[in-house]
């Protein structure tokens, strides 16, 4: 975070008349003076791990000072990686690359747990940035873990009477004599306030802020020679690490973390069986953070989740669809849901911990990721290629040509030649060879993109450790459909208009689809989805709707009724002995969308919270508008035009040469009708 001061304009300086070339001098000089005295509190402020946020520019001049301290941290990184590259040289060299692979990704893996905090972090970043390391080490990266031993007691409550200005004895009736979790940035004790609550004490680790702000330092000196130096590098390292250091940042910063669990348990706290714990604000500060005890039980500890009679599945899809709202509805979501941050309760409920590392998905990422999975359902990759620019992947001038084949390739191959549902869709598959396709071609994965790829690859393999048949997808279809059908947004209704529409047909499967997938959805109102339904449809927007629905309808019903009079002739003439060559076509046989609306009827008539009272108030409001009147005039226009022509065809052209008959447009889809034409007087 800059800390540049912004302009601010006091009274006095907001005048009409200009200032003298004088006094612009001085409020220069003065803004100068300004801006340095904030810089070196800036400096002084990491020193003091006491830091507002993070700041390259004063990072970078602090450590200007110590170059012999810059130099000794580079070397200690330097010597490993270069013998890790050389590695990997050698097995180029001698064609071994591919049979040491698995060799190189663990070492990688070790190499980075040894350089420290910092390290560890990045690795865990780069397991999520398939646009700039190779698929085969993308998986080895997720599993890095903080593997750092635990500080001692003495400095962590040194820590706690600084921050919250008395000793530990003090200010908790308990706090357990040696830590019970230690990771890369602190550790956490268990306790118990003077008013009975029992709490989680989170301490950050000493010489943190240095240690982190030195590391970063030295990575984004090289990030910047690298990117000057190699330009067949696609992605903006510097951006890159300038992103991940402000979460970093922010991850050591205890009371963002607090904030951070008031918004959780405020936008998400209310859903059915999700736990978002308290945060005790008198005992929390910078580097301590005091929380609500959780008892709870890892829900990959299965024997331990069935112990105590609950249902690990039901728990696992309670956060699928805690993911998808956090996703897709608020885009305030949390980057970090591993096994150890998602507990079990006693009473059935899934509890959130660990609110250091969030992210924040923008409203129009949120449409974009929506209007990608409708283009993948309708297998529109073409439109899947232009998401990916909208959605920041790709930059607007890339050439997309030879990637949308390999778009294709990906998602047909996992979702198999017949199918439709994105629901049959293995996440894991996708996403591994998606990976390849990234590493290919000149993706830059954008950093709310890799976090969500973090999320719910981590909420997969937790979900597919309880169930090994479970598919996120398919659990998250239902939700993605009931967006669809109920968000009022311009954005998704132009979805939902491209999903069920194809050049110029209707596409009533789609329809079908959506409304049994929404209708699975708790939180699936059929109420608003018949009044937007109604809204849209009887508004200026929905006019091709009503145009669509109304030749439907006057297809449908001029089908039903020149089938019916088929089927009365046919009995009449089969009655006085008339040999007819072949059967008329039944309604049943053709297919119309009277027959959909029907189904679709069905549905709604299943879907939890029917009632057909609930249409019945609103008959009057529809009868009485000017676009239903509009409508029904469409009807029977369309239906007296057909029987018109009906009329002279059968009757008035009986013996027009049929390649005539070919170009009526009345003749599409009809099968050979017999004539109706009395038999003539037979001859003495």
């Amino acid at each position: 975070m800059n800390t540049t001061p912004s302009n601010q304009f006091s009274p006095e300086m907001n005048r009409v008349d200009a200032p003298s070339n004088q006094s612009v001098a001085a409020v220069s000089t003065e803004l100068v003076a300004d801006a340095e005295v904030v810089n070196s509190r800036r400096v002084k402020e990491i020193t003091d791990n006491t830091w507002l946020g993070y700041d390259p520019i004063a990072i970078a001049q602090y450590y200007s000072t110590q170059p012999l301290k810059v130099f000794g941290r580079f070397i200690s990184i330097f010597i490993p990686i270069v013998n890790f590259a050389l590695g990997l040289w050698l097995d180029k060299t001698t064609n071994k690359s591919k049979a040491n692979l698995g060799k190189r990704a663990v070492q990688i893996r070790g190499l980075l747990t040894k350089l420290g905090p910092a390290y560890i972090k990045i690795g865990q970043e780069l397991s999520t940035r398939p646009d700039l390391v190779p698929p085969q080490f993308l998986e080895e990266l997720a599993q890095l873990q903080d593997n750092i031993p635990a500080f001692s007691n003495e400095i962590a409550y040194q820590f706690i009477e600084e921050e919250l200005g008395d000793r530990p004895e003090a200010i908790y009736a308990q706090i357990s004599d040696l830590p019970i979790a230690a990771a890369s940035l602190g550790q956490v004790y268990k306790g118990k306030l003077w008013s009975g609550e029992e709490v989680a004490i989170k301490v950050q680790r000493p010489g943190l802020a240095d240690s982190i702000a030195l590391d970063l330092h030295v990575v984004r000196t090289l990030a910047i020679w690298a990117q000057t130096n190699f330009k067949q590098i696609r992605s903006n390292l510097v951006s890159i690490v300038d992103e991940f250091a402000e979460r970093i940042f922010e991850e050591m910063d205890y009371e963002n973390e607090g904030r951070n669990a008031e918004r959780f348990a405020e936008l998400y706290g209310g859903m059915q069986d999700i736990y978002v714990p308290s945060i005790y604000w008198k005992y929390t500060g910078r580097r301590v953070l005091t929380m609500e005890w959780i008892t709870g039980t890892k829900l990959t500890n299965l024997e331990a989740v069935a112990a105590q009679g609950l249902d690990a599945t039901y728990l696992v899809e309670v956060g699928v669809q805690c993911s998808l709202r956090q996703l897709l509805e608020h885009g305030f979501f949390h980057a970090d849901p591993h096994p150890g941050n998602l507990l079990a309760t006693p009473d059935g409920k899934l509890a959130y911990l660990d609110f250091g590392m969030m992210s924040q998905v923008k409203p129009y990422q949120r449409y974009g990721l929506v209007e990608a999975i409708v283009h993948l359902v309708n297998r529109d990759f073409d439109g899947l290629g232009r998401d990916f620019v909208k959605l920041e992947f790709l930059t607007p001038d890339t050439d997309l040509t030879p990637i949308i084949p390999a778009l294709s390739y990906v998602f047909n191959s996992s979702l198999g030649a017949t199918s439709t549902n994105i629901a049959d869709l293995d996440f894991k598959s996708v996403t591994d060879q998606l990976s390849g396709v990234m590493y290919e071609f000149p993706f830059q994965v954008p950093a709310y993109y890799a976090l969500i790829l973090r999320s719910l690859a981590t909420l997969e393999g937790i979900a597919i450790s309880v169930d090994p048949n479970f598919k996120v997808l398919a659990k998250a279809y239902p939700y993605v459909a009931k967006r669809l059908l109920t968000d009022p947004a311009p954005d998704l209704r132009n979805s939902l208009k491209e999903l069920l529409f194809k050049d110029g047909s209707f596409r009533w499967n789609r329809l079908e689809n959506l409304l049994n997938n929404a209708r699975s959805s708790d939180e699936y109102d059929l109420n608003q989805v018949i009044n937007q339904t109604l809204d849209f449809i009887l508004s200026e927007r929905g006019t091709f709707i009503r145009d669509y629905l109304a030749d439907e309808i006057v297809r449908g019903l001029d089908n039903f009724g020149s089938n019916t009079l088929q089927s009365v002739t046919h009995a009449i003439q089969k009655g006085i002995g008339i040999k007819v060559p072949t059967p008329p076509v039944t309604a049943q046989q053709q297919s119309n969308g009277l027959e959909h609306i029907q189904r679709i009827w069905g549905i709604l008539q299943q879907t939890k919270g029917f009632d057909p009272a609930m249409v019945l108030p609103k008959i009057p409001q529809i009868l009485m508008k000017s676009e239903t009147q509009s409508f029904g005039q469409k009807i029977a226009s369309g239906l007296t035009q057909r029987m018109a022509a009906r009329l002279i065809r059968e009757v008035l052209l009986q013996d027009v040469p049929s390649e005539i008959a070919v170009n009526d447009p009345l003749s599409e889809r009809r099968a050979p009708q017999p004539q109706l034409a009395l038999p003539t007087r037979a001859r003495r």
